[in-house]
């Protein structure tokens, strides 16, 4: 999934109101407000003075003219914030078939309503097989070198998502966990179930009813962002 614009170099002042940035240009020192597409606490990637790298764009018809695309750890790693980006990498990714447990699939719907009120972010079908409910999380934390985790704050509709897969798994479709990790800096994944006891609950009782569980890094760079390696799970 490539940028559409160039990236350009900000440290960032302060995010607030959750989509709220507000960032100084290196270079020319001006002082914006950027869109920041990520719900989450995004605890660790926050701090005053962070470098950040900003997507200008020229649509008339957004108020806020840059959108916070990447955190630059400044030692040759990234970690991407932009929540949106994860679907349309994996998206492309699954219509080619570079998803070994999932390349069986030919038919890609995304956002199918399912469940109790709920979509899910892809559907997948294939004459022959069972549908495979695909449920798709970005990863952004991680507190010891190397292991990136989820979530980095309570998450109820995270906890839902996974009882309703569980709901497919018992009525014999296919249903899969899958969390994409956007950070250059992880090689393996588990769960931050200090952080929502719920969520960890939620998961194993899932897990114990057939949901399965993918996990894969991305290749992040100032040009964009896509799926890579799977990561070593340890749950």
């Amino acid at each position: 999934m490539r940028f559409q614009t160039d990236l350009v170099p900000a440290r960032l002042t302060r995010r607030y109101k959750r989509f709220l940035a507000d960032c100084v240009l290196e270079g020319s020192g001006a002082e914006i407000t950027a869109h920041c597409a990520n719900p989450g606490s995004m605890m660790g990637l926050a701090e005053p003075g962070t470098r950040v790298w900003l997507e200008p764009n020229d649509d008339p018809k957004k108020k806020l003219k840059y959108g916070w695309r990447l955190v630059d750890h400044e030692n040759g790693h990234f970690t991407g914030v932009d929540t949106s980006l994860p679907n349309k990498a994996l998206k492309a990714a699954l219509e080619a078939r570079q998803i070994p447990a999932l390349a069986d699939y030919g038919t890609v719907r995304p956002e199918v309503k399912y469940g109790t009120g709920s979509r899910i972010d892809f559907l997948l079908q294939e004459e022959g097989l069972p549908d495979a409910y695909v449920e798709v999380k970005s990863v952004t934390l991680s507190r010891s070198p190397g292991v990136a985790e989820f979530p980095d704050s309570v998450t109820a509709r995270g906890a839902k998502h996974l009882t309703e897969l569980a709901g497919m798994a018992k009525a014999g479709h296919r249903a899969i966990m899958l969390y994409l990790v956007q950070r250059t800096d992880s090689t393996q994944f588990t769960l931050a179930s200090d952080i929502d006891p719920r969520y960890g609950a939620a998961y194993r009782t899932a897990r114990a009813q057939g949901v399965e569980t993918l996990c894969f890094g991305t290749n992040i760079s100032r040009q964009g962002v896509d799926i890579s390696d799977a990561l070593d799970i340890r749950i």
